[in-house]
């Protein structure tokens, strides 16, 4: 009885240990990295580490499985296989050969993940350009990727675009082709034919799975190689991400593929043996119907489409779907509920990542306790990465990592406090680098941080831990400013506003105002209905927020100012500012947006233009 009695205890103090410390998650997911490694090292001893490999694995598997759904037809596992190397065997043709970069400027469609593999299997890669981009930006990607051969979409934007550049795009070297229906009937008559070992064989783990560019928030984008390596060491040829099995799911995919959320879920799920099913482009109208006539299983999200939908009037089938899971990142807390909640969404799996990928989380929300966090380390993990993953403190006048003045070493901050990450790491090898740019690559390095002759990664964005593992997300670097002697948190204030039901979206950041140090709070809010209760919105930012946090201008905006893969864009708003003259200078879109203040004394938000501006300009008011 005493034995039993011990027994029972002993589990119970395992399971109450387990539970707080997650031991049995953190083991878990240790064997799993660990049984990708050994992969990695056997398929690069048989020198076969590209992962058009995993395709033809699956292909062979489970022929005649779906493995793409489109509005327009469906393909089965074969007839990918086949059209891959279709595919292949016409940009052998092109010229294209082992160690190229092929440039895809493209809207979602099947074509583009088979061209993708079809790169892969000729020991070529594929650089995904952005297709809003066009003029300066469109060249320094094509530039960067040195490509020979541009694949670009029939829409006639993205024509348009690529003919304004088309004399310096050849000139350049490259070859424009349009991929329409003839070049695709083309390709489909050409003999299945298997590229050879050959081509494929010295792929390294350094050689880009694909190019994806940077958001290019600041100066032009830079080429960040997701690189094969990364691909087969996350294991999920070995194992399909968040318990889907395959044969059985399947993935709908709106964001672009040229973003790596999109493409690296996606293309992972296919040759894992779970099918994809995509969407040109992400439409709110027709994302429900989408998932419904696609069966699909999972969807992947990124930053604010989920305030849309949200945003939008109910959908007839947006509870009538299979969906237990979702996966991206950038859903806010304040949204997290409520979309699980309207939208029957059992599950949500948030990551924390970024093109770079050297400091990376992420969360498989599957009940209360890992919700609305962007990300959770278990007690062993949280021991191995104590020195590793390590917040200090940052200087928000220059946004560089603050130094002692006697010392000149960091700044270690508490992790329940949190600062920007830096990640310690042996050489700059550890990070791959932006492609052919030395000199952006150096930048993301600090040296002599805490003693000399160590290296850390800057991430460039603050999080925080909780003691029990739970990650937040604080800032963005350079999203933080200083008003009134004190930091302001533009997510804190985000967040705030976006609780509001007045405000469907609200981006927050920090303006100059003449005759004032620092920076006043601005927010560009998307508004749920015309005319709120402006006053009764001031109460609302005060009672929530401390006086100095509370946004004093307003820019009502008819659209959110995003980058092109639905991340919120503050460095437009923020170089215009609240100065009438610059206004539609860098957001074009914006010349007709309605700005407000909460003028000094004043218990609302009322209309600023040209005469407020310079009553502030000619010291008239103090804020």
């Amino acid at each position: 009885m005493a034995l039993a009695a011990a027994a029972a205890g002993g589990l119970a103090a395992a399971a109450y240990l387990d539970g707080k410390y997650q031991l049995r998650r953190d083991i878990n997911h240790i064997r799993s990295l660990k049984r990708a490694e050994r992969d990695y090292n056997r398929r690069t001893k048989a020198d076969k580490l590209s992962p058009w490999y995993f395709l033809e694995e699956t292909c062979a598997r489970q022929p005649a499985s779906r493995a793409i759904w489109t509005r327009e037809r469906s393909w089965t596992y074969k007839e990918v296989g086949d059209y891959v190397l279709q595919l292949a065997q016409w940009m052998l043709d092109e010229g294209i050969r082992p160690g190229d970069l092929v440039a895809i400027y493209l809207h979602n469609s099947a074509e583009f993940l088979m061209l993708m593999f079809a790169t892969l299997a000729i020991g070529a890669g594929p650089a995904m350009i952005n297709y809003n981009l066009e003029g300066k930006a469109l060249m320094h990607c094509l530039a960067v990727a040195n490509s020979k051969l541009l694949i670009v979409d029939t829409d006639a934007d993205c024509q348009r675009r690529v003919e304004g550049s088309r004399s310096e795009i050849e000139a350049g070297g490259a070859k424009i082709v349009t991929l329409d229906s003839d070049l695709k009937q083309k390709i489909g008559s050409l003999p299945v034919v298997r590229p050879p070992d050959e081509l494929r064989n010295g792929m390294t783990g350094a050689w880009p799975y694909a190019l994806i560019y940077t958001s290019g928030t600041t100066g032009l984008p830079k080429g960040a190689p997701f690189t094969v390596g990364r691909m087969v060491l996350a294991g999920a040829h070995l194992e399909p991400g968040f318990g889907a099995k395959s044969g059985v799911d399947c993935w709908y995919c709106p964001m672009p593929l040229y973003h790596g959320t999109g493409l690296i879920t996606s293309s992972a799920a296919l040759y894992s043996g779970v099918g994809v099913a995509l969407a040109p482009r992400f439409s709110v109208s027709n994302f429900w119907s989408d998932i419904y006539h696609s069966g699909s299983t999972l969807f992947i999200y990124v930053g604010e489409t989920a305030r849309y939908l949200l945003a939008a009037p109910p959908h007839p089938l947006e509870r009538k779907h299979k969906i237990r899971c979702c996966y991206g990142n950038g859903l806010r807390p304040d949204v997290w509920y409520k979309f699980q909640e309207r939208f029957n969404i059992p599950q949500i799996a948030e990551f924390f990542n970024s093109s770079e990928g050297v400091f990376a989380l992420v969360v498989w929300a599957r009940g209360p306790y890992l919700s609305a966090c962007v990300g959770h380390h278990g007690g062993i993990y949280r021991y191995l990465l104590r020195d590793t993953f390590v917040p200090v403190r940052v200087d928000t006048d220059t946004g560089d990592i603050w130094r002692d003045p006697k010392t000149g070493f960091a700044q270690r901050l508490p992790y329940e406090e949190g600062g920007e990450m830096i990640v310690k790491v042996p050489s700059k090898a550890a990070f791959g680098g932006y492609w052919n740019n030395e000199e952006a690559t150096n930048k993301r390095f600090a040296m002599d941080v805490f003693k000399k002759g160590d290296l850390y990664y800057r991430s460039g964005d603050a999080l925080r831990r909780t003691p029990d593992g739970h990650w937040f997300f604080l800032d963005r670097l350079g999203d933080t400013y200083r008003w009134k002697s004190e930091n302001v948190s533009t997510a804190e204030v985000a967040l705030a506003l976006g609780n509001h039901p007045s405000i469907t979206e609200a981006n927050v950041y920090g303006v100059t105002v003449p005759g004032h140090e620092g920076r006043a709070g601005c927010a560009a809010v998307v508004l749920s209905k015309p005319n709120p209760d402006y006053a009764e919105l001031v109460r609302y930012a005060r009672s929530t927020l401390p006086r100095y946090a509370v946004p004093v201008f307003l820019r009502v905006v008819k659209r959110s100012s995003h980058i092109h893969n639905h991340k919120q864009n503050k460095v437009p708003l923020r170089k215009e500012g609240v100065d009438p003259e610059k206004v539609g200078t860098e957001e074009k879109e914006g010349v007709d947006d309605v700005f407000l203040w909460s003028k000094p004394g004043a218990e609302t938000y009322e209309a600023f233009g040209r005469k407020e501006w310079q009553d502030l300009a000619e010291g008239k008011v103090k804020l």
